[in-house]
């Protein structure tokens, strides 16, 4: 038996019929089943009968070597998109060891999982991680904004960027402030793996390259709108957050609608053509424009970068009863950012503990856990105590987002401090208002 040939597999009272897919590992035959779900089936418990031979054409999503590869060939009269790998489930298949979606894949295996994406760039794959996005950090998101850098500076006229959906927000977040950049930079995932009947790795790598194509200089999370495969929200990368655990439709905007969505079947109608990506967004408001072009020498490209971060920044959550102690921890740290109650409280016990962090020099930031809605310290008494120990607002910035642009700000700004009450990147609206 080969991988491709449809299969019958006995083991003792139950049966699995299906096509056979490469397997990780010696000890285990994987099989697809017909409701597109894959098992994974020891070879000594198993009984396998060979139904036919030499099915070809299956589409393995979790394991591309059970289908045939697209042909990806350079057409000058396609724009070029280059997918750019840090891993994540988009970009995972399955260890049939433990059940558990590991990162294995580098971008030009999605390419061969995704075959819709033939046809519509011409792309440049490039891995920068492979991990599960719960180990991202600040030495990767620098290793990501210089791949993103040259990319652009090699002629990109977009960028895709396939990342673990848990901690996509962030890294969205980072590069918006570290790249200013010409071109779209499109973050986009799959909260369901590709070996699942309702896997959203197809529809959200079609938007995303479409989005990538359009017109426009925005750093974007492209994610399924709803539950349905019908539009994928474009999320501004300094406003998103991902509020549902496992839904495909986890990404919302905060306080606003997505700027924009995209139409999925007229993104799969676009293919080749420019301007039919542009045809099937729909903008709630007015996005960056796109800058100069890109030429293979990068003579033409307008790309301002300041990649430095200072990773010696905590998010904290204040809770009813926290231990001053706990902040203890704290002390010699260069910024702090914290999540507190409302329009921005802490226990009153907590002041004095903050008022020593800033006397060291520390920046503190104050957020709200709220998910919509600005910090305004100025209308209770303890909020006008946390000023007058040297807090400064952060107004409607989310949380970790307000991390990240502290990252960012204590390396790069003179008054980093001052920037955390001024919008750099969209993170900070002007006015909180209700949208809905």
């Amino acid at each position: 038996m080969q991988p491709g040939d449809r299969v019958r597999v006995d083991r003792g009272d139950v049966t699995n019929e299906g096509v056979l897919l490469p397997s990780t590992t010696r000890d285990h035959l994987v099989v697809k089943l017909d409701g597109g779900y894959n098992v994974g089936i020891d070879r000594d418990e198993a009984d396998v009968e060979v139904l036919e031979s030499g099915a070809r054409d299956v589409d393995d999503g979790a394991d591309a070597g059970g289908g045939e590869a697209s042909e990806i060939t350079f057409d000058e009269d396609l724009p070029t998109v280059s997918l750019i790998s840090t891993g994540g489930t988009i970009a995972s298949t399955v260890d049939y060891r433990t059940g558990a979606v590991t990162a294995q894949f580098d971008a030009e295996d999605v390419l061969r999982a995704v075959p819709d994406l033939a046809g519509r760039a011409n792309y440049r794959g490039r891995v920068v991680a492979n991990i599960l996005s719960e180990n991202m950090e600040p030495a990767i998101w620098r290793e990501l904004a210089e791949a993103v850098r040259e990319e652009i500076e090699a002629g990109a006229d977009g960028v895709v960027v396939m990342h673990g959906t848990d901690t996509m927000q962030y890294s969205a977040s980072a590069l918006s402030f570290m790249l200013d950049s010409p071109v779209p930079i499109v973050f986009t995932g799959s909260q369901r793996s590709a070996d699942r009947p309702s896997s959203d790795n197809v529809m959200n790598a079609v938007c995303a390259v479409e989005a990538a194509k359009a017109d426009h200089a925005e750093t974007l999370v492209c994610m399924h709108a709803t539950q349905s495969d019908d539009a994928c929200a474009l999320h501004r990368g300094t406003r998103v957050r991902k509020n549902h655990t496992s839904r495909r439709d986890a990404f919302e905007t905060v306080g606003a609608e997505p700027l924009g969505r995209i139409d999925y079947e007229a993104a799969a109608e676009a293919g080749a053509d420019g301007d039919a990506a542009d045809a099937a967004i729909e903008w709630a408001r007015e996005p960056l424009p796109r800058g100069d072009g890109a030429g293979e020498d990068g003579a033409d490209v307008d790309l301002a970068t300041a990649t430095d971060l200072d990773a010696d920044v905590e998010l904290v959550k204040f809770t009813p009863g926290m231990d001053p102690a706990a902040w203890d921890y704290l002390d010699g740290k260069d910024g702090v950012v914290i999540e507190g109650t409302g329009l921005g409280h802490v226990h009153t016990d907590l002041i004095p503990r903050i008022e020593e962090l800033v006397e060291s020099g520390t920046v503190v930031a104050m957020t709200s856990q709220c998910l919509a809605g600005r910090v305004c310290d100025r209308v209770y008494d303890t909020g006008r105590d946390l000023l007058d120990a040297g807090v400064v607002e952060a107004g409607d910035t989310l949380p970790g987002t307000a991390k990240v642009k502290l990252l960012w700000a204590l390396s790069n700004l003179s008054d980093p401090a001052e920037a955390m009450g001024r919008d750099l990147a969209g993170e900070l609206t002007e006015e909180s208002q209700p949208w809905r």
